[in-house]
């Protein structure tokens, strides 16, 4: 059976990105970002929101393990800051649902998802330069990055979170990841 933890940011809609897992019929369980990364035994990872970027553990670490990573909200600017992106405050801050633009409809993880979705997301801090070898694959009227990937390496982002009930084609997202984790 696949497995995919989710690491844990400190972010209050964890437990549903696990039970999204879950539902979806793959093995999971919520880790600590701490956790020693050779302890980890996984077929991908999915980086959590959380509040913000100075507790946010081993995450580097998790993106050298060499599995598909799944980086949500908090989890996709630890991505870019990690490997030469940049991310800044938002313009728009607090959670809104909005109207996201896929403009990479090849993409693996968002690219079914076109031309265009419903997502609930938070714009605090949003990622404002791709990191090196990263392609921008969808956008909005609130932020130009709503999500990226590196499909050579298998890391995703998203600023939206597709595990709440807000989120249209949450459930697709997640399919779309685990089938890369297979």
């Amino acid at each position: 059976m696949t497995r995919i933890v989710v690491v844990d940011n400190h972010g209050q809609f964890t437990h549903l990105e696990h039970r999204a897992l879950r539902d979806a019929g793959v093995d999971t369980e919520i880790v600590d970002n701490t956790t020693p990364p050779e302890e980890l035994d996984v077929d991908g990872l999915v980086l959590s929101g959380g509040p913000d970027m100075d507790r946010i553990g081993r995450c580097a670490e998790y993106l050298e393990m060499d599995v598909p990573v799944l980086g949500i909200c908090l989890g996709m600017q630890i991505m870019a800051v990690e490997l030469d992106g940049e991310v800044s405050p938002g313009d728009y801050g607090g959670y809104a649902d909005v109207t996201v633009r896929i403009i990479d409809e090849d993409d693996p993880v968002v690219g079914s998802l076109a031309p265009e979705t419903r997502v609930w997301a938070s714009h605090a801090d949003e990622v404002t330069e791709l990191p090196t070898g990263f392609t921008h694959t969808a956008t909005s009227d609130v932020c130009d990055i709503e999500a990226m990937s590196d499909t050579d390496r298998d890391l995703y982002g998203v600023q939206w979170h597709p595990e709440v009930a807000h989120t249209a084609e949450g459930d697709e997202l997640f399919a779309n990841f685990i089938e890369r984790c297979r």
